[in-house]
């Protein structure tokens, strides 16, 4: 999965829908990517795309991104 802009979405990326609302990667499914607590063989079903934990929302899985869903801090801490 990509984000609008073409970069591709990663494990642990933090990301934002706008006002303030803040969600982390938490599955990669396209990269075969998942953070702990959050299994292949639980999630795999799903079979592409990303499982994005908001702490507004709760988890949603986006088959691909929306036009709002925007990267805020790449996995590992770099800014966008």
């Amino acid at each position: 999965m990509v984000y609008a802009d073409g970069r591709p979405v990663r494990l642990g990326d933090v990301v934002t829908l706008g006002e303030g609302r803040t969600g982390e990667v938490v599955c990669a499914i396209d990269d075969d990517a998942y953070a702990e607590g959050f299994s292949k063989a639980d999630w795999g079903y799903l079979a592409r795309g990303a499982l994005i934990q908001f702490q507004a929302y709760g988890l949603i899985h986006y088959r691909q991104a929306e036009p709002d869903l925007v990267l805020v801090v790449r996995a590992g801490g770099r800014q966008r």
